[in-house]
């Protein structure tokens, strides 16, 4: 797996190639706890290169959900496979985290947030 950032007008994005399972989890937990050290509480999640998340990858962002909204932030997932929002699916976690079609999407989303 492998994991690009960027940060344009205040908002992170990261970029997920690969699988996130439990043996990668703890690179994104990393990176988010760099955000969240950084207050950057609003991240946007480009799963474009994201072949499969396991409910450990999940675990990841749900770890952090609580801390992001308290400080008036969240995660919002974009252009996601229909294989990896199964999984979402499954664990209900589509009606939990904000999953949009494309990048301009989700920024227009956390912008007005």
């Amino acid at each position: 797996m492998k994991i690009n950032q960027k940060i344009t007008d205040g908002l992170l994005t990261i970029s997920i190639n690969g699988d996130l399972d439990a043996s990668t989890a703890i690179d994104v937990d990393y990176v988010i706890k760099k955000a969240s050290t950084s207050k950057n509480y609003k991240i946007l999640v480009d799963c474009k290169q994201l072949q499969y998340i396991s409910s450990a990858g999940l675990g990841v962002f749900i770890s952090y959900m609580e801390e992001f909204e308290q400080n008036k932030g969240s995660f919002v997932f974009f252009d996601m496979s229909e294989q990896v929002y199964a999984v979402f699916e499954l664990l209900g976690l589509h009606q939990i985290f904000r999953i949009v079609e494309n990048e301009l999407e989700a920024i227009k989303h956390l912008i007005s947030s």
